[in-house]
């Protein structure tokens, strides 16, 4: 799942207007890796997206890096957190041969994983990273089997300046989801369209919790984040401490 340059620059905005809370989530994230490692000081953001986790994450750690492979929203993550280091990389493959305190992975971003193997893969690179004792949080998609094939959705989004409509279709394929987006974006220039086809592939619970014991990480399922109506925006949370 790689947005583009346009989805990128808009990418934010539509989450903030939905009732996305960045703030919230990344302070939560904070507390849920200090109650398992009081001292941690580094955390690595995979698949940090636009950075916006990671600016307010910056505030509690004493050293944070992200990796993103898709280069619009590498270069959205670059503007906003300039002297910081956002390696370009693929969460299945990445080493940078450096070891974290803590790693996170949230958002959509595992969903654009192919198969149980690939996350078994991304999760073991994750897992790489960390420092013994290090705690590793991963955020789901959907669960299999939870999907509502053929959802269909409508939003306006405003912010000084700009105003961007988005219509989205989703629809199973196979064990994937398709997913099919279009957006009109109106601001001083005038107006701009583009549409973004996404695939995702939803995972089973029982398969995220064996991929972070198969990397040698003790498991454990938490509560997840909310949009500001109290909408559940994921199932959970995974939390996985390096044994």
């Amino acid at each position: 799942m790689q947005y583009g340059q346009a989805h990128a620059e808009v990418y934010d905005l539509v989450f903030t207007a939905r009732g996305k809370d960045f703030r919230a989530e990344s302070e939560r994230l904070a507390q849920l890796i200090r109650a398992r490692m009081p001292g941690a000081s580094s955390l690595l953001d995979v698949a940090c997206g636009t950075g916006a986790h990671l600016e307010v994450l910056a505030e509690h750690f004493e050293h944070v890096e992200g990796v993103e492979l898709a280069p619009g929203m590498r270069e959205v993550a670059c503007r906003r957190l300039p002297g910081r280091v956002i390696h370009g990389a693929d969460m299945r493959t990445f080493d940078l041969r450096l070891a974290f305190d803590a790693v996170i992975c949230v958002g959509n971003s595992v969903a654009c994983l192919d198969s149980a193997e690939e996350l078994n893969r991304a999760v073991e690179r994750m897992a790489a990273h960390l420092v013994r004792g290090g705690v590793l949080v991963v955020e789901p998609w959907f669960f299999s089997g939870d999907f509502l094939d053929g959802w269909v959705d409508g939003s306006v989004h405003k912010e000084d300046g700009r105003v961007v409509t988005q219509l989205t279709r989703a629809a199973k394929d196979g064990d994937k989801v398709r997913m099919e987006a279009r957006f009109v974006v109106a601001d001083r220039d005038g107006f701009h369209e583009f549409d973004e086809t996404l695939t995702a592939r939803p995972f089973a619970r029982d398969e995220y919790t064996a991929a972070l014991e198969n990397a040698g990480l003790k498991p454990e399922f938490v509560r997840g984040f909310t949009l500001a109506d109290g909408r559940p925006l994921a199932p959970g949370l995974f939390i996985g401490t390096r044994r």
